[in-house]
């Protein structure tokens, strides 16, 4: 499966051709710092073998798993199909950000 991966100020856009592949057969797991593409592509019925002149089509199952450049935050991540382009946009993982507690007494 090949990717166009490109970073902006905020965000990490992973691109990728996935015509022909139903949004039930492609799963998408994302973590701070990986991204799990796999799917299948299942090919046309009834067309026999000895009908093909040329048969240059990946039908099937795929898997391909991209090391990002930097962690990302999997909450903010999302993914879209347009026209057969798979776009991933993982928003850059803000570690300046922080959180004040409330100290519970119990």
């Amino acid at each position: 499966l090949a990717i166009d991966m490109y970073e902006s100020d905020n965000e990490l856009v992973i691109q990728s051709m996935i015509a022909g592949v139903t949004p039930e057969n492609l799963h998408i797991d994302v973590t701070r710092t990986t991204v799990t593409i796999d799917g299948k592509r299942i090919a046309p019925e009834g067309i026999p073998e000895d009908h093909y002149t040329e048969k240059e089509l990946y039908w099937g199952q795929f898997v391909r798993e991209i090391t990002l450049p930097f962690e990302i935050d999997p909450e903010g991540a999302e993914a879209i199909e347009k026209y057969g382009l798979l776009i991933i946009r993982l928003p850059r993982l803000d570690k300046s950000r922080s959180q004040k507690l409330k100290v519970k007494s119990i």
